[in-house]
This record gives C-alpha cells, structure tokens and sequence, in this order.
C-alpha cells in the first residue's frame, strides 16, 4: 500500500517547510540552482495503525532480547569455569567463558542498537525539514523555537503512547550496565595470604628442571648455576605456571669460605644455595650468572645480586634481596627443602603491609 492510495484526509499531517523555499532557477545572485526537497513519501507505518504496532513489537522485541543476553552475561560469568574450553568450528579450542560473554554482550549491545534505529526508521517522524542557518549566539525566539521543537519531536517519537517500546527499552537500559557491575566480582576475594607462601615445605625435594630427577650434592659444581622445581610438581598439572611463578629456584654452588652473610651460609649445604628466580623488581625469571663475581642478573631491567652476600641488591630497579630457601641433605643423599621462603617471592610489596 502507498500513499497514494489513501485518501488525502487520511494523511499525517506535515509540517511547512515553504519558509525554506529553494532557488530553482540561477541568477546573478544565485549562480547555482538548488533544486529544494523532493515531494516526501509516507511511510506503511505512517498510514497503517497495524504496521506500527508490527514495528512497535519489532521493537521491543530486540530491546527484550538485549535484556535475556544480559542475565546470560550474567549467568555465564558466574555459573561457567574459567579453564573450560569448547571447540567451535572454525576457529577451534577456545575459552568456554570467553565465547559465551563475547557472544552475549554482543547480542545485548547489537539488539539495543537494532531497536533505536528500527524505532527511528519506521516509527519515529521521517519528515525533512529545511532549516536557516543562524549565529552561534541563539536570540530567544530561536531558543523558544528549539524548545518547542524538542516538544514536537518528543510527542513524534510516540515514547508516551507506545508504552511497550518504552517499557522495554526502559528494562534494557536499565539492566544492560548490570554486565559491568558483575565484571567487578573479579576485584576480589582478597588473596589472603596464598600469595606469602609456596611449594616448598619440609622435606621436598629440589628437582632438576632440565633432567626432572631429584639433585644430590655432586650433581651442582662449583660455578655452575642450576634451576630446581619442588617434588611433585609436574608440567601437565594445570596450576604449573602458577605455582612455578612462584617455586622456581636458582641454585648456586659456591666455596662455603666466599659466603659473606652469616645467614646464607646457615641456610646453605657445603657452599650450595638455593635463591628464588623470580627478580624482585616485576617478576621477570633471572637466568645470567657471573661465576667470577657471584653476581646473578635479571635480563629486563640489568637488577643485580650478589649471591654471595644474601643475594642483595648492588644495582638496578629491584627494591630488596632475593629471598634463600633452606636446604640440606635427607637421608638417600637427595637436596631438600626445610621450610618455605621466609618472606614472599617477586615484587613483593604486600609484605610491608
């Protein structure tokens, strides 16, 4: 059905836009025709009561279907392991949670925007109105003219008479920023003190990282650096990265006569210390040693310790010693730990708390 079929009574009424009238023929004055607005045409949902009420559930369809996809936002994150994994064709093995909050927060911000513009398109006024350019400085009656325009295009869009479309965008909009506020759960708990301890306890074995067998004494000479793992950590368990983040070892053998912090001799067997690998400064895994100096080195920013005197710091950006693990020796001749570090590994700034 067209316009033209409808009797002219039957028609909205559109506003004058004569005051704007174009020049259709060029002069001296106006060396360039405009040829003005072509004739508007009506919309079916600006003549048929029953084409706006389709578009109008249209509508709130979306804006309901925004709403769903945010409670399964909601319900993904919280109900949805985080090391679960689906396979999805094309792409393959990805993040079961990941897929499922893209997925959602997607289908929520897409049916939101798909409800504005089809409510915009098919049941807001479409009639073009040519308007006077004016100065910056607005006089009165051009900002009683927008008030009343605002007026005009706010009874337009119908948000009062169609209170299915409001109701709804209303909930939509409303619940949509829940997404957000849930995304904070991930704030806390508080780590409590998991982050204070390790691996390590009484009577675990150091194990070769390279060899993965328990280290004997002979096995560490004189110069050499050697990094160990806690017994029973393996690299299939699904915690490694996290656990060995903060269990990783640097083992150092030195002549017992060149240690020169009283402590780290203590803790130390036949000259062999056991130091965390983990730079002080932010985390990095340090793997150069100077066997001359006894200096060990982080690559990323050059902080450097000296293993012979309690691994303290004589250069660079790490604010305080390597932490040392208590070693000795069990009863088959295997290195052991004797307690955990006695402070935190890493930047360990939540220790002065």
């Amino acid at each position: 059905m067209s316009s033209h079929d409808i009797p002219e009574e039957n028609l909205p009424v559109e506003q004058d836009a004569t005051h704007g009238a174009a020049v259709t023929v060029a002069d001296e004055n106006h060396p360039f025709a405009d040829p003005g607005l072509p004739p508007h045409e009506h919309r079916i949902q600006d003549i048929d009561e029953r084409a706006a009420k389709r578009s109008e559930r249209t509508v709130a369809l979306l804006f309901t279907l925004s709403m769903l996809a945010t409670v399964g936002f909601i319900a993904s994150y919280v109900t949805i392991e985080p090391n679960k994994s689906i396979y999805v064709f094309p792409i393959g093995h990805i993040s079961a949670m990941n897929f499922a909050l893209g997925l959602t927060l997607g289908v929520a911000l897409f049916a939101i925007g798909a409800a504005a513009v089809h409510w915009a398109r098919t049941l807001m006024s479409d009639v073009e109105v040519a308007d006077e350019r004016h100065p910056i400085e607005a006089p009165p009656e051009v900002k009683a003219k927008v008030l009343d325009d605002f007026q005009q295009g706010a009874k337009e869009s119908q948000l009062g008479r169609r209170k299915l479309i409001r109701n709804t965008m209303f909930g939509a909009l409303a619940l949509f920023p829940l997404s957000g506020v849930v995304l904070l759960r991930d704030l806390g708990p508080l780590p409590g003190t998991k982050l204070r301890h390790t691996m390590w306890s009484k009577g675990k074995l150091l194990v070769n990282m390279n060899t993965n067998q328990p280290l004997r004494p002979s096995d560490v000479a004189v110069g050499s650096l050697t990094f160990a793992k806690p017994e029973g950590l393996e690299e299939h368990d699904e915690d490694f990265q996290t656990q060995i983040a903060k269990a990783a070892l640097m083992i150092v053998r030195l002549q017992p006569e060149n240690i020169k912090d009283k402590q780290e001799l203590e803790w130390s067997h036949e000259g062999i210390v056991a130091y965390s690998k983990i730079c002080t400064h932010v985390g990095c895994p340090i793997s150069l040693y100077e066997q001359q100096t006894h200096h060990a080195l982080c690559p990323c920013h050059q902080s450097t310790f000296d293993l012979s005197d309690g691994a303290r710091v004589i250069f660079g950006p790490a604010g305080h010693a390597l932490p040392q693990l208590r070693i000795g020796v069990n009863a088959d001749g295997y290195l052991e730990a004797l307690g955990d570090f006695a402070e935190p590994v890493g930047p360990a700034f939540w220790e002065r708390g």
